[in-house]
């Protein structure tokens, strides 16, 4: 086992979906040189555990990297996704990283990427292969580019006792049977079980033979709202709907109603209240799918799977040795508390628009190469913290809003985002003489300084 000693600018400790979008914007901006680690042995980040038949929940055309397209910025034809841009499945995301690093940041001749190395004290690197420890000498910033690093089934154990004998697997497998179980009950209320069942749906199983267990409901975003490109104009209707909904909701269950009844939110239970929001997307064709689910058991969280039930937090439900039980649960994106995204000797990438990665990564790419100082940066990227709650679309919302007003106060930021590939709404100086996407803008304009007065005040009322 040898050491070696290295020099660098910054180290970027995790080369998945935040660190790549933040060093392509960074070595784009400056002259900077730059390490990245990371414990897996390809870039990509959770996408190379992720399940098979994943696909990006917003459109590829502002999903990665500024520098390097992602698809062919097509608007789909069929499917559950018709009439919005094409979504990326996890295999073509999983190359497009590789191309991305061999293309373009280590083209550059300014970025060494350490593959399948731990990062195991301030400064020193260790490979998983060989056992060789690389002391790294950083000159301006350590860049934890995995502070809100997702939890996925196939990596994280599930947070239940399972007897032996009980046939359960992670939603990985779900890809890979080789014959039908009796039944198949899915454990997770969030996006990832979401796509379990449509994916069980879309390869003919009976809703019948579908149990989904939901501790919570969710909100979702309309993905109809989400799109840039072409269809501009119905972003800016959604956000024109978003602030008046936001100026003239007396409470927060009535913003929340506004927002349902306008579909900038949507639901697969109407007679469920959702206790949940962590940002997800779904179209229209996908709650409609699984609304198809009548077995939808609402108990609380498994504790324990045993060969005939399954107890969960407020009760028990009965369950048979055939039935595949599939854990889809793992947690998603890493709820960690927000901090400074700037520090002496440190960035820890987080989010100022909800629901953004790579947009919110090269911003904070640009910003450091652009700004000398912290209090600058830190003013620049105002850290919005991963929601969970349907109070967090409030607050997460807001953090978004005040920050594009600062943002558009910056000339260079102003061009900047209107020609970075991984901001929604690029190209809308081009646009703007459209009827229909000026109309949109006007709205949302009209309404957005009411609404976040509004926000505000609905924020410290709480959900009367």
């Amino acid at each position: 086992m040898a050491s070696r000693i290295l020099e660098t600018d910054y180290l970027v400790v995790g080369a998945g979906a935040s660190g790549m979008a933040f060093v392509d914007s960074l070595i784009t901006a400056s002259d900077a040189d730059v390490i990245m680690v990371d414990r897996r042995f390809a870039p990509g980040g959770h996408w190379n555990d992720s399940y098979p038949f994943i696909r990006l929940h917003q459109p590829s055309a502002y999903y990665g990297v500024n520098s390097l397209p992602l698809g062919a910025d097509a608007i789909d034809t069929t499917g559950v996704n018709a009439g919005m841009y094409e979504r990326a499945t996890g295999r073509e995301i999983c190359a497009y990283y590789e191309r991305a690093m061999d293309q373009r940041l280590l083209a550059s001749g300014r970025v060494r990427f350490f593959a399948q190395c731990d990062y195991v004290s301030p400064g020193a690197l260790v490979s998983r292969l060989t056992g060789d420890r690389f002391e790294v000498t950083v000159r301006r910033a350590v860049v934890d580019a995995a502070y809100l690093e997702p939890r996925v089934p196939a990596t994280s154990p599930p947070a239940f006792e399972v007897d032996d004998g009980v046939r359960w697997a992670p939603v990985n497998e779900l890809a890979y049977r080789e014959e039908p179980p009796d039944g198949y009950t899915i454990i997770g209320a969030g996006k990832t079980g979401a796509d379990a069942v449509l994916y069980l749906l879309q390869n003919g199983v009976p809703p019948a033979l579908i149990r989904w267990i939901k501790p919570r409901e969710a909100w979702y975003l309309n993905r109809r709202f989400t799109q840039g490109g072409e269809l501009l104009p119905t972003l800016f209707e959604g956000l024109a709907l978003q602030a008046e909904a936001s100026a003239e909701a007396g409470s927060q269950t009535e913003l929340f109603e506004r927002l349902d009844d306008t579909e900038q939110l949507l639901r697969i239970d109407t007679e469920v209240e959702p206790t949940m929001f962590r940002s997800p997307t779904a179209s229209t064709a996908e709650i409609e799918q699984l609304r198809r689910i009548e077995q939808v058991i609402r108990l609380g969280r498994v504790r324990r799977i045993e060969a005939d039930a399954i107890r969960l937090e407020q009760g028990s439900i009965p369950t048979t040795p055939g039935t595949l039980h599939v854990y889809a649960a793992a947690g998603g994106l890493n709820p960690a508390p927000e901090v400074p995204i700037f520090a002496p000797g440190r960035i820890r990438l987080q989010s100022m628009r909800i629901g953004l990665t790579p947009f919110n990564k090269a911003l904070i790419g640009y910003v450091e190469a652009t700004r000398p100082d912290i209090a600058a940066k830190n003013r620049l990227c105002p850290p919005n913290r991963q929601p969970d709650s349907p109070a967090d679309w409030i607050r997460g919302t807001l953090i978004a809003w005040q920050a594009d007003a600062v943002w558009a106060r910056e000339p260079d930021i102003a061009q900047w985002m209107d020609s970075a590939r991984t901001n929604i709404s690029r190209g809308l100086r081009e646009q703007r003489s459209r009827p229909e996407l000026a109309a949109g803008i006007a709205r949302y304009r009209a309404s957005l300084e009411p609404a976040i007065a509004n926000l505000h005040r609905l924020r410290g009322a709480g959900s009367s």
